[in-house]
């Protein structure tokens, strides 16, 4: 070999040599970077996002809230058709390799180097897995290399059965949606759980995962029966199911449901709860932790609530945010136990949800707080009220305010139950100025209304307090709360929306047990209740009327801006209130007045079907209420006369001891003293008394108009002094 040849091939090797190493250098210096972009390998664990499930009172799921919606199900639980299906025709040699198909990779690689670009993948399913739990899904080397380094290490961290587990639960389904999961996607498409899919339903999936937009059985059915096909075929190919089977399942029908819009069926108690726990576990938690939250919502009440209030809803037009007007609220509550069984903050056009956000003036529904303050004070149903015209002198005001009834007439004396039952103002008002305003908001606020203003310029230190005139005003679930202490004898139970809280393994997080406070003895609880059902059965509230034991009360505000009505049963408390969002609007829509009435006729059409299964239940009578038959009118104990007597209830010791002043007679007898018989001629003068007594109803008249017991007014004549007893005798 001459010099000059053996010079070049010595420079040619050297220039060989050097360009390897600079490749080599550059080679380690893409790994190196590639690695430093990656958590360490020894601390790799893989955690998937979950959806957190919310369930209502009698674990029926409600809804999810998730940022990728998937729910987990163990392999155990996925059709082995479903399983093989997915190997089949994304990675037939599954089984067989260690993470990375290194044949599939090398002919991938020659295409994308012919290409000049990444074209072609040859991911196994734990290369997608991989993929899908850490990486981006852009096409470059550099993700590649990472796609495989975390391949290799998943195989060595996780058993085949693991891996596939994994991928079945991260694989992406839906087009437009975060659908993730088997089981996810299995409810989306055919309504039921993946443990429950056939052979078709199975093979669909699968085909589904190459891409889910091009094969969505809801958008494009003919590419995703044809994408089936592929799927059955290679199965049939691989000996995982016969020909013949592939052939019975390529001509079955998709099965795919349609793909609902309808509104979530609670969307406010959702979002009530959504926000407690975030408050309190964070948002990565509710919305990736797998959380499983146990609620006190019953779906069935919730949608009759939804059927009944929307479909009852009069339509006053659109305002200014395309807001239909009026909104509406309901709120209904276990009495007991303050379990939310039911809300609705709005017709569902937005997030404000006015059952627990929206503060209104309650109007004459605040009245029943000042009733039972006065009941505490030792009035009772029976005490008579002055309903004449008064005027009031308020500081800072040049003109004195004096309080009108709605029907702006006047009626003179009138029984407490009477106001409370015709929700007459003016005796109201002279009510709360003799218990005390103080008193009054003590009562409300140890009822459960939090929202009263004692203090400041504006505040509720004033006499319209009765009349709903507040500063700030009430929620529709302030007042069912309240309303509850009524129902429940005097106890207070703090409204609860959440009753467990698990993660994502079982764990108990949170539970809640209802909270109970005495705020009323339950005399007074029970004589207040016994008014509001006769607010039902005879007053204001008589659309409520429902067919069995009921109480509750309305409430309308100036210029017919707010509708209420909050009503109860043994059991079951419900509010409802009616306004425009603006409150200075008035609710009139075609010369048509909206007012509490409304109110409770929507309260009434929901209850009578709401318990329609349940058995009819008295309010319990506690110890320590006596019954005695008074006369309306008047208040005082019914005597014969009096038209239309009513038994009436009473804390014991506060019954009525005189007799109707209205419609009674007396009638004067001579009585000697010294028999307490009819006096005779024959009785000694200094022994007669003149009586006056009460007829037919034995009690007697002192002098000075004491009304006190007697026996019986005297029907004979005195045995003690007659003419064989004194020995005179007359003719």
């Amino acid at each position: 070999m001459s010099k000059g040849i053996g010079r070049i091939l010595s420079i040619l090797a050297i220039s060989i040599i050097f360009v390897l190493c600079i490749g080599s250098g550059v080679l380690i210096g893409f790994v190196s970077t590639v690695l430093k972009t990656m958590p360490p390998l020894g601390e790799f664990e893989y955690r998937p996002i979950e959806a957190t499930e919310i369930y209502d009172t009698n674990n029926k799921l409600i809804t999810r809230l998730y940022v990728e919606n998937r729910v987990w199900v163990p392999l155990s639980e996925i059709p082995k058709e479903l399983q093989d299906a997915v190997i089949a025709i994304e990675d037939w040699r599954f089984r067989e390799h260690h993470g990375v198909d290194f044949t599939g990779v090398a002919r991938a690689i020659l295409v994308d180097i012919r290409k000049g670009k990444i074209v072609q993948g040859a991911s196994t399913l734990t290369q997608q897995l991989a993929k899908n739990a850490f990486l981006t899904h852009e096409r470059t080397w550099a993700r590649k290399l990472q796609e495989l380094l975390y391949a290799i290490q998943l195989e060595r961290t996780y058993t085949k059965d693991q891996i596939l587990e994994l991928y079945l639960n991260e694989v992406y389904f839906f087009p437009g949606q975060a659908v993730y999961g088997v089981e996810a996607a299995a409810q989306g498409y055919f309504g039921k759980s993946v443990r429950y899919l056939n052979l078709p339903e199975s093979a669909l999936l699968a085909g589904i995962i190459r891409n889910a937009y091009i094969y969505s059985p809801t958008q494009h059915p003919e590419s995703a029966k044809a994408r089936r096909a592929v799927v059955l075929k290679r199965m049939a190919d691989l000996g995982y199911i016969s020909n013949e089977q592939a052939k019975s399942s390529m001509e079955a029908p998709l099965g795919v449901i349609e793909q609902s819009q309808s509104k979530k069926a609670a969307p406010y108690f959702i979002d009530y709860v959504r926000d407690r726990l975030i408050s309190k576990y964070g948002h990565e938690t509710v919305f990736k932790g797998g959380l499983k939250i146990y609620t006190t919502l019953d779906l069935s009440l919730q949608n009759l609530a939804n059927q009944v209030l929307l479909s009852n809803l009069p339509e006053g037009g659109k305002n200014a945010k395309g807001l239909t007007q009026p909104q509406a609220a309901m709120v209904v509550l276990d009495a007991k136990e303050g379990y939310i069984r039911a809300m609705i903050g709005g017709r569902g056009e937005d997030e404000f949800n006015r059952a627990t956000m929206s503060y209104r003036q309650p109007g004459s529904a605040f009245k029943p707080f000042v009733y039972t303050a006065a009941l505490q004070a030792g009035y009772t149903p029976t005490t008579l009220l002055d309903d004449s015209p008064i005027e009031y002198i308020i500081p800072g005001r040049s003109e004195p305010w004096a309080p009108v009834n709605n029907d702006n007439k006047f009626r003179g004396p009138v029984t407490v139950r009477k106001a409370l039952e015709d929700s007459i103002n003016v005796p109201s008002v002279k009510l709360l100025e003799q218990v005390g305003v103080s008193n009054a908001i003590k009562t409300a606020k140890s009822m459960g209304i939090t929202s009263l203003v004692e203090s400041g310029s504006s505040n509720d230190m004033n006499l319209s307090l009765v009349l709903g005139g507040l500063t700030r005003g009430v929620t529709p679930l302030e007042m069912a709360s309240a309303y509850a202490v009524f129902a429940n004898r005097g106890i207070k139970a703090e409204p609860i929306a959440i009753l467990r809280v698990e993660d994502k393994n079982g764990n108990i997080l949170e539970r809640n047990t209802p909270k109970r406070t005495i705020v009323l003895d339950e005399q007074t609880a029970y004589v207040i209740t016994d008014m509001l059902m006769g607010v039902i059965k005879r007053g204001t509230g008589k659309s409520a009327n429902i067919g069995r034991p009921a109480a509750g009360k309305t409430g309308t505000t100036s210029e017919y801006t707010n509708a209420w009505f909050v009503g109860f049963t043994p059991d079951l408390v419900t509010c409802i209130w009616i306004g425009n969002d603006e409150q200075q609007e008035p609710m009139v829509y075609g010369g048509t007045r909206i007012g509490s009435s409304k109110a409770a006729a929507i309260w009434g059409a929901y209850m009578k079907e709401a318990l329609r299964n349940t058995p009819i239940s008295e309010f319990s009578v506690p110890t320590g209420i006596v019954f005695s038959k008074i006369c309306l009118e008047s208040g005082g104990l019914a005597s014969e006369l009096c038209p239309a007597p009513e038994t009436e209830a009473f804390i014991e010791g506060t019954e009525p001891k005189n007799l109707c002043h209205l419609h009674t007679k007396a009638i004067e007898v001579n009585v000697c003293a010294e028999s307490g018989q009819i006096a005779t001629r024959y009785c000694p003068p200094d022994q007669i008394e003149r009586r006056r007594y009460l007829a037919s109803n034995g009690l007697r008249i002192l002098p000075d108009g004491t009304i006190v017991p007697e026996e019986s007014i005297p029907k004979e004549s005195c045995k003690m002094h007659t003419w064989w007893t004194t020995g005179v005798l007359t003719h």
